[in-house]
């Protein structure tokens, strides 16, 4: 789905911010595939975000063949649909290295 013309506020109550980060899984339920949002984040608030995405995704009880990998970081950009978005494995490393994030 390409992004819409709209400027895309992270999720954060009353934070305001452009999110400028998507927080997703891959998910599957071995016929389908797509990915899963958790968030939109400004980068001030992607630590909080992270966190509670992949405790999220620990928590989510699937169906029997149904894959939910934790969720992962990746660039928002306006017009790339998901498939296409770039995903930010260092700043996910950065964020798991200073155990902010379990």
């Amino acid at each position: 789905m390409a992004m819409p013309h709209y400027p895309v506020l992270c999720y954060t109550k009353d934070c305001g911010h452009k999110a400028v980060y998507k927080i997703a899984a891959d998910w599957s339920d071995a016929l389908t595939g797509e990915l899963k949002t958790y968030a939109l984040s400004c980068a001030d608030c992607l630590a909080t975000w992270f966190r509670v995405s992949r405790a999220k995704q620990a928590a989510c009880r699937k169906a029997p063949g149904e894959v939910l990998e934790p969720p992962g970081i990746y660039h928002l950009e306006r017009g790339q649909h998901d498939q296409q978005l770039r995903r930010a494995v260092e700043m996910e490393q950065q964020l798991l290295e200073k155990g902010s994030v379990p």
